[in-house]
């Protein structure tokens, strides 16, 4: 794995130079790629969003977003329905702050509704703080996107990797451990147990946050009428 990860980070600092140029805007999607990876490698490995990445990354968006804001103006607007705007710097703090707010405060959401609907933990913290730090960068809208575009890829890897397990006979021996204690038939029970394997939602919105970082300007830009978002 160690020089696939190398290979990938590579890959990305040319895809932030081929996208953005030679600049300060570089340099920060450069910071923010390198975050992505740690954390989507450590949840795909161990299911773990580490602090030490999430909270140095969160200020590092703050402060990346006085000097490149997120390409977001949610801050701009709310400042034209107020009558005032701040300066530049302070515009694309608030957006940054917006973004993690919005992004952390959603999967919190999520996350307590699941729990109220099926009972038990369906998310940690550790994805709640992954949010703000990708929102920090982001901005409002896409860390929305980000959100929806990793929640849809999630669910349809999770759904063919259970059908997977399912069919390769995963766990297996403890179904049929279980169907001679008369616990229910040996596939009913490894269908089961194959759908209680969980999938890293944070590897699943670290890959939707690069995408939507390098394809969906270059998708917006190809549109035949302007977005509306």
């Amino acid at each position: 794995m160690y020089p696939l990860v190398e290979l990938l980070t590579g890959l990305l600092f040319v895809a932030c130079y081929m996208r953005f140029g030679l600049g300060l805007a570089t340099f920060k999607w450069i910071v923010f790629s390198c975050l992505i990876v740690v954390l989507t490698i450590t949840d795909l490995r161990v299911r773990i969003l580490p602090d030490v990445v999430n909270g140095p990354g969160f200020a590092m968006g703050l402060i990346l977003a006085a000097f490149v804001p997120p390409n977001d103006g949610t801050a701009m607007a709310l400042g034209e329905r107020l009558g005032r705007q701040p300066p530049h710097a302070i515009l694309g703090i608030q957006d940054a702050l917006l973004g993690a707010a919005f992004g952390s405060l959603l999967l919190w959401g999520f996350g307590a509704l699941y729990k109220l609907l099926r009972g038990h933990e369906g998310m940690g913290l550790g994805d709640v703080k992954m949010m703000a730090m990708v929102g920090a960068f982001l901005g409002l809208r896409w860390t929305f996107l980000t959100i929806l575009v990793g929640t849809f890829l999630g669910s349809i890897v999770g759904v063919a990797v259970i059908l997977g397990l399912y069919a390769g006979g995963w766990k297996k021996e403890v179904a049929e451990r279980a169907s001679r204690r008369g616990l229910g038939s040996v596939s009913s029970l490894q269908w089961a147990l194959a759908r209680q394997y969980q999938l890293p939602l944070g590897t699943f919105l670290g890959i939707a946050a690069l995408l939507i970082i390098f394809l969906m300007p270059v998708a917006m830009e190809r549109l035949p009428f302007p977005p509306v978002i």
